[in-house]
Parts: C-alpha cells; sequence; structure tokens
C-alpha cells in the first residue's frame, strides 16, 4: 500500500487531523486498471457534492498528480484506490478551521481480474440503521461506525455481504453495497430517503436499466416484503454483482441475476 497526501507520498498523518478526531470527510473507493479509474466520472462527481454539502474546500486534481507521480515510479498501475478528503489539522472543538482539506490517496496494487457474478449465502441483520440528517443522506462520510457494527454481526454469521434494515423497518441496502431486489418479476431498488449511500454502482445500473428498457422502482420496501424476494444482488464499485443464493435459509432465483448481468455487460465497466 502507498499513501498520498495532497499529491506528496507520505507514511503518517497529523495529531490534530479532523479525520481522526470527528470523521470530518468524505471518500470514494474505486477500481483502478492500467492506471485509469473506473467510473472515474461518477466517483469525481460524487466526491464534488460531498464536498459542497460537507464544504470541504477540496482540489481534486490532487487526484490526478498523484496517478502521475505513480506512474513515474511504477511500471503499471492496477488495484484499488481509496481517495478521502479531511478537513485537515484543527484546534479543539467542531468549529471549521479556514483552510483547503487535504486530498489522500491510498493505493493498493492488486491483479485485475474481470468483473465476474458471484453467488453467496446471506441473510437480514438484527441491527438496524438510524435515520441521518438530510443533509447527509446519501454520502459516504468517515462515519462509519454503523457499518462496523453491522459487518461485526455479518461476519458472525459467516456472510460477506447481508441485508440491512433501518429502525423504520425499511430495507436499505446491504453492510458495504447497495442493493437490487425482484419481487413480484419486477426489479426494485430501496430509494433512500433517510439513510443509505448513493453508490456509484448503483447509479451504472440504474442507468444500464434504463437504457436496456428494464424496469427498476426505486421505492420503499417494507420488512415484510423481504419474505417476497425472488431475487437479490449486492452490488458496489468492486464488485457489480454479489448474488444471494439464499437468503436466510430460503432459497432464491439466481437466474435472473445472471441474465440481468449479461444484458447490462456488467464484465464491462470503464
Amino acid at each position: 500500500m502507498r499513501c498520498f497526501r495532497n499529491g506528496k507520498e507520505v507514511s503518517d498523518i497529523h495529531v490534530l487531523d479532523r479525520a481522526f478526531h470527528y470523521g470530518d470527510g468524505c471518500f470514494t473507493t474505486a477500481r483502478i486498471r492500467n492506471g485509469l479509474i473506473e467510473m472515474q466520472q461518477r466517483h469525481f462527481t460524487r466526491l464534488g457534492d460531498s464536498c459542497s454539502r460537507l464544504a470541504l474546500k477540496a482540489d481534486l486534481k490532487h487526484i490526478t498528480q498523484t496517478l502521475e507521480l505513480l506512474a513515474q515510479t511504477q511500471e503499471s498501475i492496477n488495484g484499488t484506490l481509496k481517495i478521502l478528503i479531511s478537513r485537515g489539522q484543527g484546534q479543539r472543538g467542531y468549529s471549521l478551521p479556514d483552510h483547503p482539506a487535504d486530498v489522500w490517496v491510498y493505493y493498493y496494487p492488486a491483479q485485475m481480474l474481470e468483473f465476474t457474478h458471484d453467488s453467496m449465502t446471506t441473510g437480514v441483520l438484527k441491527q438496524s440503521l438510524g435515520l441521518s440528517m438530510p443533509a447527509l443522506v446519501g454520502l459516504k462520510s468517515l462515519n462509519r461506525l454503523e457499518q462496523v457494527m453491522l459487518k461485526t454481526e455479518a461476519d458472525l454469521h459467516g456472510w460477506q455481504e447481508a441485508l440491512v434494515t433501518d429502525v423504520q423497518g425499511a430495507v436499505v441496502e446491504g453492510v458495504s453495497s447497495n442493493c437490487f431486489m425482484r419481487i413480484n418479476d419486477t426489479w426494485i431498488t430501496p430509494e433512500l430517503r433517510y439513510n443509505g449511500v448513493h453508490g456509484v454502482m448503483r447509479a451504472e445500473i440504474l442507468e444500464r436499466m434504463q437504457q436496456s428498457s428494464i424496469v427498476c422502482e426505486q421505492r420503499y420496501v417494507d420488512m415484510d416484503e423481504i419474505r417476497q424476494i425472488q431475487s437479490l444482488f449486492f452490488c458496489n464499485a468492486l464488485h457489480p454483482m454479489k448474488i444471494a443464493a439464499e437468503l436466510d435459509q430460503r432459497q432464491l432465483e439466481v437466474q435472473p441475476c445472471i441474465d440481468l448481468f449479461n444484458v447490462l455487460q456488467l464484465n464491462q465497466i470503464h
């Protein structure tokens, strides 16, 4: 792993950095292939929107500078990037410091494999998400304690992913993914009205479904409808489709997910 701050390689973080003290910032995780970030425009647009809503003065050109530096020091750039925006150093207290935010880029080199559809066993977690402050709904902020707690529960069951509901009884997403489900032969993805992350792969899949004239409802999904789920898959920027073959010991239909994967050509993400 290599770490860069504002286009310069570093190996430490300042003790007064607000990312550490308050989780004051946002991030995105992306695949990078041959030096190119997959779905780059979606990632940059989301970062820009998050910075605007959080009043972070970030210069995203530092990301390009980092990639140029990486290209100078190694033959190929393949793997995962975590791009993190921190408010930077600040004194004690919540008031905002008056300086630009720091742009951190973490590079995790790895062999790049083609996207495929994976199947797994999963279930519904007992812990639930709270309702977010309206200004924070959809953002991938640095405050991920809910996901840490949810992942702990999922790991106890041996589930790679799991279906997560909120305190109002609505289906929201997976632990680290968005979700799509088929109910009454119709594809549905939760609308994420009060919580959840507006994922880049979710947006990519929705656009491709629209282009292919495949109906997908974005709506409130009540917990009572979980028993009606025929097919289910999870998605994020690193995995376009993780198919749930079994949900709480109930077999689901896998083939509709595979068919959708092929129609949308989710093995081709650029």
